[in-house]
């Protein structure tokens, strides 16, 4: 499982090095491959054995429903594979770094099965937002 947040910078080439405590999870469990897609504003990288699932999650879905037109327009479209190279670093396309407004410092978000990358100044704001939220929902979530 992914846990944890980490800051990295990205390179001028876009280069980004996978924190080590991601690249053990991904060598121990998975093969060394995320697939990279946008999604609420930053990107979401999965194990390419996840991002499997996911596919055929959304392949089995009612193709003709507009909702599942918009996801495969949006998540599926972008998506990505991003191998890791023999320095433990992913490329991030020119597209996937626009979208997620990352050009130079990058926070690394563990999200069980996922990862999320953000850009440092949006993390700031979601993650403030969150801890608003969560004590808003404390009574929920003891549920």
């Amino acid at each position: 499982m992914f846990r944890g947040r980490f800051e990295h910078s990205i390179d001028s080439k876009g280069r980004v090095s996978v924190p080590s405590k991601f690249r053990e999870v991904l060598s121990t469990n998975y093969d060394e491959r995320l697939i990279i897609t946008n999604f609420d504003g930053c990107l979401w990288a999965y194990p390419s054995q996840e991002w499997q699932v996911i596919e055929e999650r959304v392949s089995s879905l009612p193709q003709f429903k507009p909702e599942v037109k918009a996801l495969q327009r949006v998540f599926i479209s972008a998506a990505t594979e991003c191998p890791i190279d023999k320095q433990g670093r992913i490329l991030i396309p020119p597209t996937l770094r626009d979208y997620a407004g990352i050009s130079k410092d990058l926070v690394f978000v563990g999200m069980t099965k996922r990862i999320e990358l953000w850009s440092i100044e949006r993390w700031k704001k979601v993650f403030t937002q969150s801890q608003d939220d969560i004590m808003e929902m404390a009574e929920k979530l003891a549920d």
